[in-house]
């Protein structure tokens, strides 16, 4: 087995403080421009402080009052969502072509790891092809955006725990008028942000095809 077969089958799982989320796009973007074939796969976690993010998609009409929330326009894929404390930010860094994964596959992948990982918590998720994310009752509980470069993955998906979720009622969430959010800690007895991320990335370790991961 070649080196970059072995570290194909491996993932680094990363806690990492809460921060603002400029800091840690860019962090994303120079892991990627600077990673080689033998550079093993990684999921960073962590919460950020409060922002709205406008995907490279996003319309400035789905921003309806901002306030006192920063705006960020950043390179992912969708619209406009929030992101604050109290919600699990999962980062998926992940070479696409030595995973032989396509966009669609990496997307379906992810959302399936979060459908499985709500099913432990006897709560029932779908996807939907025409708006990616994780619905519960046509409620949307994780939202999807990725970015590809050099035929890498970096951003991933904002899950929510337990957070205000008043915020969403300031934009059109995802571009979508009148969409409502959820989170886990309305439907089961998880609160903590580590012990979801925990139990979630062992989800994705499993559907992404990794053997072991390394935290």
């Amino acid at each position: 087995m070649t080196k970059t077969q072995a570290n194909s089958n491996h993932i680094i799982i990363r806690w990492l403080p809460q921060q603002e989320y400029q800091s840690c796009w860019l962090a994303m973007r120079e892991f990627t421009d600077q990673r080689t074939d033998t550079t093993p796969d990684e999921i960073w976690l962590c919460e950020h402080e409060p922002v709205f993010t406008q995907g490279q998609n996003g319309k400035a009409e789905h921003i309806l009052a901002a306030g006192d929330i920063p705006v960020v326009q950043t390179d992912r894929g969708g619209q406009v969502t929030y992101h604050g404390p109290g919600q699990l930010m999962v980062y998926t860094l992940i070479d696409l072509r030595r995973k032989k994964f396509n966009v669609r596959q990496l997307v379906s992948l992810i959302e399936q790891s979060v459908i499985d990982f709500l099913a432990s918590q006897n709560v029932t998720a779908v996807a939907k092809t025409e708006a990616p994310g994780v619905y519960i009752d046509n409620k949307k509980i994780c939202s999807i955006g990725l970015r590809i470069r050099r035929g890498c993955s970096y951003h991933g998906i904002a899950f929510n725990v337990a957070l205000d979720l008043s915020p969403f009622q300031r934009i059109n969430p995802c571009g979508f008028k009148n969409l409502e959010m959820t989170q886990l800690s309305a439907l089961s007895p998880i609160r903590e942000v580590q012990s979801a991320g925990d139990q979630l990335s062992s989800y994705l370790v499993k559907n992404l095809g990794y053997d072991s991961a390394i935290n």
